[in-house]
């Protein structure tokens, strides 16, 4: 498939707030008394190249109460420690995401430990633009009260129609983030966020 003049094809995409769509439409017409045939059907559309291409570019992290931003009292929290690695933030959309966390220190005890895919899509024109984050997936790593000192690995694969390589035209933006959340008993969230860029090779 080639474009038109000026204009751009981008990768299938169904977002909340961008959808990519290409579809075939057939249509028969009939003699005057039956009547007419229809059929639409979508087909993906997938870069054969891409100039960038994903560099692996791993991501060490810590997590303690002094490295969390946006907590009023900090004095309220448990003492812990969260670290790990993801392997790359320049991550190939065919490949898993991985890496690993290890629960290093937690005083409250722990429901569970998830990894979140979250797409961002803004939108916008001259009047402005508006941005919007959303779950895509998420997945349970980690259940209950996990052994403190243990390697958790991480391992998500991205979903063909939800993703796309990372897009930015002059009109909207495709970006994705992974968040890494643990879940206390009382349901309180230690969450940190990742920027990830997504390519197609």
């Amino acid at each position: 498939m080639k474009p038109k003049v000026n204009k751009s094809l981008y990768e299938t995409y169904h977002g909340v707030f961008v959808n990519v769509q290409y579809t075939i439409k057939v249509e028969m017409k009939r003699p005057l008394l039956a009547k007419d045939l229809g059929k639409t059907v979508e087909f993906i559309l997938e870069y054969k190249d891409q100039k960038e291409k994903a560099q692996p570019k791993a991501v060490p992290f810590t997590i303690t109460p002094e490295s969390l931003q946006n907590v009023k009292d900090k004095g309220g929290l448990p003492k812990f420690c969260v670290k790990g690695r993801l392997d790359s933030a320049i991550c190939c959309i065919k490949n898993p995401l991985t890496g690993h966390v290890v629960i290093e220190q937690c005083d409250a005890p722990i429901k569970s430990v998830e990894i979140q895919l979250v797409r961002v899509e803004t939108c916008g024109c001259a009047e402005g633009y508006a941005r919007d984050a959303t779950e895509i997936q998420n997945i349970q790593i980690g259940e209950g009260d996990v052994c403190r000192g243990l390697t958790i690995p991480i391992y998500m694969v991205f979903p063909r129609l939800f993703t796309c390589p990372t897009l930015a035209t002059s009109n909207f933006k495709v970006e994705f983030e992974i968040n890494l959340v643990v879940v206390l008993h009382d349901d309180h969230l230690i969450t940190e966020n990742f920027p990830i860029k997504l390519t197609r090779f």
